[in-house]
């Protein structure tokens, strides 16, 4: 059995003080791997680290005061408590200056090792209140002896090319750090359960706490059937995925019926997309 244990810290960050926001992070990892010793990876909510403070206190300049390059120093502190820890992490994301002074928001996985096993630009910001570059492609990573994660940030979810392109490229569980303050929070978990269900694989959809979000964060099965969901404050959840449940979902059906990839393979290659330029291409083996 393939199995990932993950705790999904439904938390907020202390507004526009970067330092208390890193203590609060970094003491709540370890936290947690003290309370849950068999947990292997911890995910935060969207711009955690960056302080962002809530929707009706944001400053417009604050992005670009936060904006940190990576690697830097920021992801230096990331890849020393995951080894400190033993854990994979998911920091939620960080405002990105890149060489040519562009910001992104971005996503981070980092190994139990210290390393940045994957960086992931968002590429579907919420425009047009979120002033941030978009990236142009989609990240998968894998977790050796266990599987591959790909992984979201927030408004990504609600583009269903975000999770066929993570499928496609072999993910088999959707990591989407999110940061909604917004009354739209029911639309992005029936959503989350359509992106589960349509490329069969498990998302963990993680949300701020009130007052920076409005919670309700979720992780969802490959049959996008509900298996947790929080309320509106500080919550933890904690579950193991068994990721050969995604490969028995793929060869046999979601409840035993629906095979939406296999008939992908099959006819993807013969289907005209003008929207995009092409078709459908096989997987990747």
């Amino acid at each position: 059995m393939r199995t990932l244990a993950v705790a999904a810290l439904q938390t907020t960050p202390v507004p526009y003080d970067l330092e208390a926001t890193w203590q609060r992070f970094a003491d709540r990892v370890r936290a947690t791997r003290d309370t849950f010793p068999h947990v292997q990876l911890v995910v935060v909510p969207e711009l955690m680290l960056a302080a962002e403070a809530p929707l009706l206190q944001a400053r417009a300049a604050w992005a670009a005061e936060a904006a940190v390059s990576i690697p830097g120093p920021l992801t230096d502190r990331i890849c020393a408590l995951a080894r400190e820890t033993g854990l994979w992490l998911v920091p939620g994301s960080l405002y990105e200056r890149t060489a040519e002074g562009l910001i992104h928001n971005t996503a981070v996985a980092v190994s139990p090792e210290g390393e940045i096993a994957a960086a992931y630009r968002k590429v579907f910001p919420w425009q047009p209140y979120e002033t941030t570059e978009p990236g142009t492609g989609f990240t998968v990573f894998d977790l050796p002896g266990i599987g591959r994660a790909g992984l979201a940030v927030c408004y990504d979810g609600s583009f269903p090319e975000t999770a066929r392109q993570l499928g496609w490229l072999g993910a088999e569980v959707m990591i989407q750090p999110t940061l909604t303050t917004t009354r739209d929070r029911e639309m992005e978990l029936v959503c989350a359960r359509a992106n589960a269900w349509t490329n069969q694989l498990y998302v963990v959809n993680l949300n701020a706490a009130d007052p920076a979000g409005v919670g309700q964060s979720a992780i969802v099965d490959p049959e996008g059937i509900v298996r947790q969901q929080a309320g509106t404050g500080e919550e933890i959840l904690v579950d193991v995925l068994d990721l050969d449940a995604v490969s028995r979902v793929r060869t046999y059906g979601s409840a035993g019926i629906n095979r939406p990839w296999a008939q992908l393979d099959r006819y993807g290659h013969r289907i005209e997309l003008p929207a995009y330029g092409g078709t459908f291409r096989p997987r990747p083996a």
